[in-house]
């Protein structure tokens, strides 16, 4: 599994279960439609503070193994 990938997580109770970046409530779609859409990474780093460079990598990674297979086996977050 592409390291990356650590940066995505999904939680049930959060966005309904959505791949958002890890630590924060930022969809991986809303980033993708960010990029697909001509937003430059810096545009989107100065939009989203929190957001680092290796966070968008993962974006990526994130949306190059959605195109490879039906689904990204990534670990569902343990609900307190």
């Amino acid at each position: 599994m592409n390291p990356l990938l650590e940066r995505i997580t999904i939680n049930p109770n959060i966005c309904f279960g959505k791949p958002c970046v890890r630590g924060t409530r930022i969809w991986v779609s809303l980033i993708l439609d960010f990029l697909a859409s001509g937003m430059t990474t810096d545009e989107i780093l100065e939009e989203y503070p929190q957001l680092t460079i290796e966070d968008l990598r993962a974006v990526l990674a994130y949306g190059a193994e959605m195109t490879r297979e039906r689904y990204v086996d990534i670990s569902i977050e343990n609900v307190v």
